[in-house]
């Protein structure tokens, strides 16, 4: 059976690899296993290389390599279509490339974002917090 294809925000990738809470400690060792894979588009990639170079988390050009080098192996690219899928509307237009990501991927988003958690139910595919996925993502 093929791993769970899932969309991470990048709340939900920072904090599993640069703050490692229990819960994104746990959820970088299961992508890195191989219990789910991680999908990226661009617009979710490049959004993820501008935020880890924030000066707030002071981490230099290396670290943020290695960093990004412990996720985007994993994950599998999924080119949008153009036009992008149509997703509901959402306040954050920042959060519109990981909604139209679920779509195109057929993937569950994962995220901590009161914004997208919001819509769950109002999509087609699943928009869950971290906690509600990693049990299952252990069990396989």
């Amino acid at each position: 059976m093929a791993a769970p294809r899932v969309v991470f925000d990048t709340n939900v990738v920072l904090s599993a690899l640069v703050f490692g809470g229990p819960a994104t400690r746990r959820l970088r060792a299961l992508w890195q296993q191989g219990a789910c894979t991680p999908l990226v588009s661009t617009a979710t990639a490049s959004e993820l290389v501008r935020v880890l170079a924030y000066p707030k988390f002071r981490l230099s050009p290396a670290e943020r390599e290695d960093l990004l080098a412990d996720y985007l192996p994993y994950a599998k690219v999924v080119t949008l279509p153009n036009p992008p899928p149509i997703v509901p509307d959402c306040r954050d237009r920042f959060d519109l490339p990981f909604l139209q990501l679920s779509v195109a991927g057929k993937a569950m988003l994962v995220t901590g974002d009161r914004d997208l958690l919001v819509l769950a139910g109002k999509t087609a595919f699943p928009i869950l917090q971290i906690e509600a996925v990693i049990g299952g993502f252990e069990d396989r």
